[in-house]
């Protein structure tokens, strides 16, 4: 046999080795605890839709999914986390799509949106919108954008920290009806609610808000979506407003390591199709204000590169910028 023949046989041979042991890998996948990293604290959105999955997850593999909470710094300390992980699959990232899809765009981060990671699957989109105090003295939408013309930098709004799509769009609001609302950070939208349910702070746009609002301890102005919320029927969308293309839209999705085996990939976003398909998945998604899409990593992969690129329009267009 010629060099040049074994070369191309033994090099086909390992490749072969390599691609079986990976099938094996991902046949057995997962043999022991899977490590969920949200990059929020407690208590927020990412925490409402995240354990829902993990238990399901954990009920379907026979392993647990653990919840690990990474707070801090508008989600980037948990997603550097998550991208100096081993690609093994046995860590993933759950997050909403700021710390991927906006923050990049305002600052130095220490991963790569894109080759950082790799896409796994779509978990929720997020059905909310911007709630008000009752002590500022207005109830609809309308009525804020008036109050707060009349009094400039006055009515104060909390967000999950700056960077994160409720800071975009709150952003939004402001670049699209020129009004001035003074922006609080916070570590998560528990924390934001903390002070927003007493009055100290007016205004927020966080999923965990709209129990209250239920309640009637807070007013739901509008909806941030393509539809109304089943459950807030006669609360108009933006665009129903007329106010187009401000919706900012905050979905959240699992990501893997870079370098995570395709086969493991495939067969949990397998799973978690089949699972987003259930009643019970969905009555418990649309019971912490979400729906999910149902994705593969191809096409999340694409929808991603399209919202980083629709978000750097916004903050170029409106200057956003962040200290």
């Amino acid at each position: 046999m010629q060099r040049r023949d074994f070369l191309t046989l033994a090099g086909a041979t390992l490749a072969a080795g390599f691609s079986s042991k990976a099938s094996a890998q991902a046949q057995s996948w997962p043999e022991r605890t899977v490590k969920v990293i949200l990059p929020y604290a407690p208590g927020g959105a990412t925490d409402a839709i995240g354990r829902p999955w993990a238990d399901k997850l954990s009920q379907a593999f026979g392993q647990q999914f653990v919840i690990e909470n990474r707070g801090g710094a508008s989600g980037m300390i948990g997603v550097e986390a998550a991208s100096k992980s081993a690609p093994d699959g046995y860590t993933l990232l759950l997050t909403p799509n700021a710390p991927l899809a906006v923050l990049p765009s305002l600052r130095k981060t220490p991963y790569d949106p894109i080759k950082s990671f790799d896409p796994v699957g779509r978990v929720g989109d997020v059905i909310n919108g911007f709630v008000i105090h009752p002590s500022v003295g207005v109830k609809t939408f309308q009525e804020m954008v008036e109050y707060a013309k009349k009094n400039p930098g006055k009515l104060t709004f909390g967000s999950s920290g700056n960077g994160t799509s409720t800071h975009l769009r709150l952003e939004m609001l402001k670049y699209k009806t020129g009004i001035d609302i003074l922006h609080i950070p916070y570590r998560g939208g528990a924390d934001t609610l903390n002070d927003v349910l007493p009055g100290t702070v007016h205004m927020m746009n966080e999923p965990v808000s709209l129990p209250h609002a239920k309640a009637g301890k807070l007013i739901l102005l509008n909806v941030n979506s393509q539809v109304r919320h089943p459950d807030f029927p006669d609360i108009p969308t933006l665009t129903e407003l007329g106010i187009t293309g401000a919706d900012v839209p905050i979905w959240f999705s699992i990501f893997a390591p870079a370098g995570t085996p395709k086969d493991i990939i495939a067969k949990l976003n397998a799973k978690m199709q089949e699972i987003a398909r259930t009643d019970d998945m969905k009555a418990k998604l649309i019971a912490v204000n979400a729906v999910a899409p149902l994705q593969s990593p191809e096409n999340m992969a694409k929808h991603l590169l399209e919202d980083i690129k629709a978000n750097a329009e916004l903050i170029n267009a409106a200057s956003i910028k962040i200290e």
